[in-house]
């Protein structure tokens, strides 16, 4: 997705999704009442539920478990290519990290084109022993690899303000903006 393309969500459905950010373990009938309150937004539980799964099913949002970051040890891993191998060996690799389940973010970045990953190992053992095995399987693509360990994960979170920048966009979702303050 690139700039120009972004989903196209509603302003109500974007009020719903940030007062469930907020409220994560609410019932939906208590977000409706917070959605009445806060937005002036008055929807049954049944319909707020109904929407959410809608958004889930179409991927606007994906409900997941992040553990207490205390409990891994994160890692920045940054993978460079050796380009005369890549059209063989590409597929492998990326089938690779995005099924390992150490892997939490996986993403482009750099004008270099290189692939960075995010991921989480209980001990440097660990993460030492999956960056062999990765050598191993995957050397033959990568012409470099760093490692950065993420000493302090301070914030590990979304935060429901990041929503407001969408619903100032549409003169609908600032109403619902100005309901709130």
């Amino acid at each position: 997705m690139n700039d120009t393309e972004s989903f196209d969500v509603s302003p109500r459905d974007i009020a719903i999704l940030k007062a469930r950010v907020d409220n994560p373990t609410s019932s939906t009938r208590e977000l409706s009442r917070i959605l009445e309150e806060e937005y002036g937004i008055s929807l049954s539980h049944n319909r707020i539920n109904e929407i959410l799964r809608t958004m889930s099913e179409e991927e606007v949002f994906r409900e997941m478990v992040l553990p207490n970051r205390e409990i891994f040890r994160h890692y920045l891993f940054r993978v460079s290519f050796n380009f005369p191998n890549f059209e063989d060996h590409w597929r492998d690799c990326y089938e690779a990290l995005q099924n390992d389940p150490h892997v939490l973010m996986f993403f482009t970045a750099d004008t270099d084109y290189q692939w960075h990953a995010i991921a989480q190992f209980r001990t440097d053992d660990r993460m030492e022993s999956w960056v062999h095995d990765f050598f191993s399987d995957h050397g033959e693509l990568i012409s470099d690899f760093h490692n950065t360990m993420l000493h302090s994960v301070h914030k590990f979170q979304t935060e429901s303000a990041v929503f407001d920048d969408i619903l100032a966009e549409t003169e609908e979702g600032q109403e619902y903006l100005d309901h709130s303050e």
